[in-house]
């Protein structure tokens, strides 16, 4: 299993040590628990998510359907959609950050809610956001379609659209999840005497609990949709329903 982990589905290349499903963990738990905390300020802010938004759209085109572009090379444009991604991603994960400190915000309400609720929908969805410009060429050009003997019947741009779309709801589950869980569970702790007595167990607990529910999210999010996905060929381009007399159609999905 390790070895197929290494390869890429599609072309059999070696997939870069630090982009493999299993180096994902370890490389992601410092990135995110780093940007999740609580910042003193926003150069510190931008630099963890920078980090974190970098891995996690190398991750994305690395692990992406190789089959939609020529000679499996990445385009001009779709670098700088990658670039633009990580940016744009950046200053909106450091948002909370700096909100606080540009609007120099004392209210307690206000703080708990640039700090605790806004980081959950953003970071789900700024983890789907990197998944559809990245690999956003798979919707425009299409990717390979297969019958069910392993055939190829053509290249379609639903079934690209498709799996991106599938993909990108994975990591905003899995990011989502991670954001949520511990603030939900700091909610819990701060009813509690014990955790009242000694404030500084907050943040190990944020850290950690974090670190467990990304870990546990990871393979649930990898398998929230199956690799090998399918799509009816009802669905599929018209040229390509008169090509085949199955009715689905298989795509390599991507990670």
């Amino acid at each position: 299993m390790l070895s197929l982990t290494s390869v890429h589905a599609d072309t059999g290349a070696l997939i870069h040590p630090v982009f493999r499903p299993h180096a994902f963990l370890p490389i992601s738990v410092p990135l995110v628990v780093a940007s999740f905390v609580p910042h003193k300020g926003v150069p510190p802010a931008l630099f963890w998510h920078f980090l974190l938004q970098g891995y996690s759209a190398g991750f994305n085109h690395a692990n992406r359907n190789k089959t939609t572009t020529t000679e499996n090379k990445t385009t001009l444009k779709q670098s700088v959609l990658i670039m633009g991604t990580v940016a744009y991603s950046t200053v909106a994960g450091a948002l909370p950050q700096i909100i606080l400190q540009r609007l120099q915000l004392s209210s307690v309400s206000a703080q708990a809610f640039c700090r605790s609720v806004l980081p959950i929908p953003l970071s789900a969805c700024l983890a789907a956001f990197s998944v559809l410009v990245v690999r956003s060429e798979e919707s425009e050009n299409g990717i390979k379609v297969f019958d069910s003997n392993g055939n190829l019947v053509g290249t379609s741009k639903e079934a690209g659209s498709k799996a991106v779309r599938e993909t990108a709801i994975s990591r905003a589950t899995l990011f989502g999840t991670t954001a949520t869980v511990p603030i939900l569970l700091l909610f819990l702790l701060k009813r509690a005497k014990f955790v009242q007595r000694n404030p500084m167990l907050f943040a190990p607990v944020r850290h950690i609990s974090t670190a467990v529910v990304l870990g546990l999210m990871i393979p649930v999010s990898f398998s929230l949709f199956p690799q090998v996905g399918k799509i009816k060929t009802e669905y599929v381009e018209k040229e390509l329903q008169t090509s085949t007399n199955d009715m689905e159609l298989f795509y390599h999905r991507g990670l």
